[in-house]
């Protein structure tokens, strides 16, 4: 038996569903079994062990830990598919050996993929096979959530995101809270709109905790003079399924969102200020769907912005200030966007000191990937965040600027528990404070321009459950 049983101080993983050990081990195995098509094949066979990856990491960077390299963290899955489908596979079942695997070694192994990974792709970029170990940790986690080895509070928000539309709560909870920033801030935010040209839509995490961004978003999309709406039974853009490994609710929420876009004739459909959320439904989306995605872009807030600047539709008054940027993974290693927030940096007219390593070769907030609502990987992150902070500081910047919502929260948390006199703030909120317009300039409930954080979220109370969206035909 293992040690489930014992208090959560005396383990290093959590344990969803009761279930027995045979049972999550055999639903582990089937889940991974089922990723093992061509291209995960190819990179477990590529692998020549040279440890560059670990030198990429991290984790591995702050602690000196060997078993944070990254490779190190697909080991269980690399051993199934050994056993099961690589090129001597045939020879382990005519001598009928089964897998290795114990429930020991995969409740060890939650530890390594949900608390010290964030699928960043920094070791992928590293990698001189290619292999893209990012990925193969995602799907890895296919079949540790088949096994009910996962933490807690992220088992906590698939749970809200099953029950309801979002973690946040009901639609009835978002039509309240957009409200209430309406009426805060005096922004009109369009709701519900039987048909618009653009579907925006929004994170738990910004409507939980950060209003004012939420209002100067709408600001500068009213500013434009977009046709756009939120829809109350379609607004989130955080994929839970994604981060957790529960592929079915991964697809039930990214198609969700193609089929509401859809259904009020939007040409795009608009990604907020997350990096999963962009990653799950840009690149991840047609294979949901069922089918090619025509008719329909699918943007990130910073490329709709920046293209506006170069277009000569939104222009600032100078900051006159230096700054440096954190560089989202999902958004730019991952994403292609690297040009995008220096675009708005500029129009800003802000002196721009890189980080040391910056662009495509930037460290992880170390929150990303789920890790965040992890609360056991605190301690493991603030050793990661050490990394950010020196080049940061090194970088002798006044401002400290990201783009995306949870390198933001990430890296807030991170600075209130180390005691650091820095704060970060948003391009985006940047954009909206200091765009020239018309209208009085936006103010932060702090009274700053720029974007102060104010806890004022609406609690997820509703009791009204998500209908599962259907596939396209």
């Amino acid at each position: 038996m293992t040690d489930q049983n014992l208090p959560k101080s005396a383990r290093n993983f959590d344990v969803q569903r009761n279930l027995p050990d045979e049972v999550r081990l055999a639903n582990a195995m089937d889940g991974f079994v089922a990723e093992f098509g061509p291209t995960a094949a190819s990179y477990m066979n590529a692998c020549v062990r040279c440890g560059l990856c670990a030198e990429a990491c991290h984790f591995y960077l702050a602690t000196d830990d060997p078993k944070y390299t990254p490779i190190h963290k697909i080991k269980p899955f690399e051993e199934a598919y050994n056993r099961t489908s690589g090129p001597f596979a045939w020879l382990n079942k005519m001598l009928g050996r089964a897998p290795k695997l114990s429930i020991e070694e995969l409740e060890q192994w939650e530890e390594l993929i949900y608390d010290s990974c964030n699928m960043c792709g920094r070791c992928t970029l590293a990698c001189p096979m290619g292999i893209d170990i990012a990925e193969l940790v995602k799907e890895a986690r296919h079949g540790m959530f088949a096994a009910g080895l996962l933490p807690d509070r992220l088992m906590h928000l698939v749970t809200k995101a099953e029950e309801f539309d979002s973690p946040f709560g009901t639609p009835e909870d978002f039509r309240t809270t957009v409200r209430q920033i309406e009426k805060e801030f005096g922004v009109s935010m369009p709701m519900d709109k039987e048909k618009a040209d653009v579907l925006m839509t929004l994170t738990p995490e910004a409507l939980e905790n950060h209003h004012f961004g939420i209002a100067t978003m709408a600001r500068v999309l009213n500013h434009l003079g977009l046709d756009w709406t939120y829809c109350s039974d379609a607004f989130e853009a955080t994929n839970f399924g994604y981060l957790s490994g529960d592929l079915e609710l991964q697809g039930e929420l990214t198609v969700r969102l193609i089929n509401k876009a859809k259904a009020i004739g939007a040409s795009t459909l608009i990604i907020p200020e997350c990096g999963h959320a962009w990653g799950a439904a840009r690149w991840e989306a047609a294979k949901w769907y069922g089918a090619p995605i025509e008719g329909l872009r699918i943007r990130h807030i910073i490329e709709v912005l920046a293209e506006a600047v170069e277009a000569g539709k939104l222009k600032c008054t100078p900051v006159n200030e230096s700054v440096t940027f954190h560089d989202p993974c999902q958004q730019i290693r991952r994403g292609g966007l690297e040009r995008m927030p220096r675009v708005l940096l500029k129009a800003l007219g802000m002196e721009l000191h890189e980080l040391d390593p910056h662009g495509v070769e930037g460290f992880c907030c170390g929150g990303g990937g789920g890790v965040l609502a992890n609360e056991r990987a605190e301690p493991l992150r603030l050793k990661a965040f050490e990394l950010k902070k020196q080049a940061v500081e090194a970088s002798g910047a006044k401002h400290f600027v990201t783009s995306c919502n949870i390198c933001e929260l990430t890296m807030s948390k991170d600075i209130e528990a180390i005691g650091w006199d820095k704060q970060i703030e948003s391009v985006i909120d940047l954009i909206g404070t200091h765009m020239i317009t018309d209208e009085p300039p936006l103010k932060s409930p702090a009274g700053k321009a720029g974007g102060a954080r104010k806890k004022s979220g609406t609690p997820a109370t509703g009791k009204t459950k998500r209908k599962r969206p259907a596939k396209k035909k």
